[in-house]
């Protein structure tokens, strides 16, 4: 059997390249993945949560969809609903722009592509919860250090729906980034409005880091 070598950690430096080209540069590597090395980064991914010690006393998780080449917490999802775990996915918030809250993912959900082309179920008719009820949020990431920075999409959702967490963390679920190992690079600038995380996730490890 052919045994699948995922993309080695890209080891990079902020002052060589921007947040933009880097960014380019880890979605395609993401993008890049066979089938089967995105299986096999999902299968030990959901063992990595599984045995991680933040999200033992968690009932009540935000998480999201796979795409754009994404680890897939599929796998994690369906063995966590065994446990009595349950699911929430994120919805762009019609009132608060923006930002971002929370509705009950179950088997049959119905469903629709929001602007940026990703399933989320329809405002109106959802069961919403707002951010600070969870009690823990997994999210993808396009890159992170062993310190704690981060980089996503730019679009800025998770660091204003999660503004709160600065003030009262007491209040904050417990956030936590997912990604494939090799999206780890040397070093991320941190912005002064990004929230803080409590880790990261990956198919090869877990990274914690100080509140």
């Amino acid at each position: 059997m052919t045994q699948f070598q995922p993309p080695q950690p890209f080891e990079s430096h902020p002052d060589k390249f921007s947040r933009s080209e880097l960014r380019r540069h880890l979605r395609h590597k993401r993008r890049s993945l066979t089938f089967e090395q995105q299986t096999q980064a999902s299968e030990n991914l959901a063992l990595n949560l599984l045995k991680n010690p933040d999200l033992h006393r968690a009932r009540h998780i935000g998480i999201y969809l796979a795409n754009d080449g994404e680890i897939d917490p599929s796998l994690y999802i369906d063995l966590a609903r065994k446990k009595g775990i349950h699911f929430y996915l994120p919805i762009l918030h019609p009132i608060y722009p923006g930002k971002l809250v929370f509705s009950p993912y179950f088997d049959g959900v119905q469903l629709t592509a929001n602007r940026f082309g990703i399933p989320e179920p329809p405002f109106p008719r959802s069961r919403r919860k707002p951010a600070w009820a969870l009690d823990a949020v997994l999210f993808p990431l396009v890159g992170f250090d062993e310190t704690g920075g981060r980089l996503g999409m730019g679009g800025g959702f998770y660091d204003r729906t999660f503004a709160f967490s600065r003030i009262r963390p007491g209040m904050a679920p417990k956030l936590i980034g997912l990604a494939h190992d090799f999206q780890r690079v040397e070093q991320l600038p941190v912005e002064p409005w990004d929230v803080p995380l409590h880790g990261v996730v990956t198919d090869k490890r877990r990274y914690r880091f100080r509140p």
